[in-house]
C-alpha cells in the first residue's frame, strides 16, 4: 500500500486528489509537545474517513523526560477518547514520533533517556487501549534507541533511500518531498 502523512502544515487537503493519486492510507498528526493539538486534526481525520482512506494517527514528541512523555500520551489518549476515536478505527495504528530536531538535540542526548521516553509514551497509550508503534529515522532506530526494550513494537522507519534497510519495518517513509497537485506531503510505503 502507499500513503501519506499529514499535519496542519499541509493546509486544507483535497482528499479526493489524495485518493485519485493512488493513496490507500493516511497517517494524521494529532498534536505535539505539551498539549498542542494540531489545528487540522479533526478536519483531516473526518476528511480522510469520508474519502475511505485507511487511517493512522501520530503524535510528535517534544518530551525530554519520561514524565513529559507520559503527559503527552495522556493528552493524546484524552483527545482520542473525547473524539470517539476507538482503536478499531485505526487500520494504520497509532504512532509515537521520536525525532532529533535541533531544539530537542540541545536538551536530550542520552540514548537510555531517549529509550525511556519511547517506552513510557508507548506503554501509556497501550494502557489506554491504543496499540502504539514507533516512528523514527533509520539512524535513531539502529544507533540511539535500544529497540531490545521495545520487543514486538511496530516500526515506521524514515529512510530516504531506494530501499528500507530496517528489517521488519511495518511502514517505510522514503521521501519528504512528494507532491499531489502541487502540495507537498511525506510519502510512505507499507510492507
Amino acid at each position: 500500500m502507499k500513503g501519506i502523512d499529514v499535519s496542519e502544515h499541509n493546509g486544507t487537503i483535497n482528499w479526493q486528489d489524495v485518493v485519485n493519486d493512488g493513496n490507500e492510507f493516511v497517517i494524521i498528526r494529532l498534536g505535539w509537545g505539551n498539549r498542542h493539538l494540531d489545528e487540522r486534526f479533526y478536519d483531516n481525520f473526518n476528511g480522510a474517513l469520508q474519502a475511505g482512506l485507511k487511517i493512522g494517527i501520530y503524535y510528535y514528541s517534544e518530551a525530554t523526560s519520561a514524565s513529559e512523555a507520559a503527559a503527552e500520551a495522556e493528552f493524546a489518549a484524552y483527545i482520542m477518547q473525547d473524539a470517539g476515536i476507538t482503536p478499531d478505527m485505526l487500520d494504520m495504528g497509532f504512532w509515537f514520533d521520536e525525532e532529533n530536531d535541533e531544539w530537542k538535540s540541545e536538551r536530550l542526548t542520552d540514548p537510555e533517556e531517549i529509550t525511556d521516553i519511547c517506552t513510557t509514551f508507548i506503554n501509556t497509550m497501550e494502557e489506554a487501549g491504543y496499540r502504539c508503534g514507533l516512528y523514527a529515522n533509520y539512524y535513531y532506530l539502529t544507533e540511539v534507541i535500544d529497540m531490545s526494550r521495545l520487543p514486538g513494537i511496530p516500526v515506521w522507519c524514515a529512510q530516504y533511500s531506494k530501499q528500507c534497510d530496517y528489517d521488519g519495518a511495518a511502514i517505510w517513509q522514503y521521501t519528504d518531498g512528494y507532491y499531489i497537485n502541487g502540495k507537498q506531503f511525506d510519502k510512505n510505503y507499507t510492507f
